[in-house]
């Protein structure tokens, strides 16, 4: 079957922070700090109702695959959003999926009116890291507003 694209529903909160959790997991990077310990993690439908944001969610097979999406971080200079909780599920990765994902919610930002777009990361996520250089990202020698993610120790933007 085809993987299709929407937006997040309340149906989807358990399942997305399994899979989001499974994937810090993997990665070694599910410690304080990280969406792994941020109780907004099991219930993203509710988070994305703040105006100016949404999150996108990735299904093949009635699975959700992976996520998405933009959310207007406290502390952030005007005109940007954070790129926010990019995760591709291992069975997924290498379909573009990731790349899909980025895509809508960099379009969904322009759509309403940022003019640049931050993200934060971690250094063993080198496939992302890829993705976000070859769209446009540069590193940062800092943070940006206030995600309250103090684990993340990589820092990006782009300006659209």
């Amino acid at each position: 079957m085809a993987i299709t694209y929407r937006k997040i529903e309340q149906r989807d909160n358990t399942e997305l922070a399994e899979v989001i959790r499974t994937i810090l997991r993997e990665f070694k990077i599910d410690k304080p700090g990280t969406v792994y310990t941020d109780p907004t993690t099991d219930h993203l439908s509710d988070v994305f109702t703040a105006e100016k944001s949404v999150y996108w969610v990735a299904e093949e097979d009635g699975k959700l695959i992976g996520g998405c999406g933009i959310y207007p971080t406290a502390g952030l200079p005007d005109g940007c959003v954070e790129l926010v909780k990019l995760y591709t599920a291992a069975e997924a990765r290498g379909k573009g999926v990731g790349k899909m994902l980025m895509q809508k919610s960099i379009e969904s930002a322009q759509h309403f009116g940022y003019n640049e777009v931050y993200l934060e990361s971690f250094p063993e996520l080198k496939t992302a890291i890829s993705m976000y250089e070859k769209t446009g990202f540069k590193k940062l020698s800092a943070p940006l507003g206030n995600s309250g993610h103090f684990a993340c120790n990589v820092w990006m933007l782009v300006v659209l």
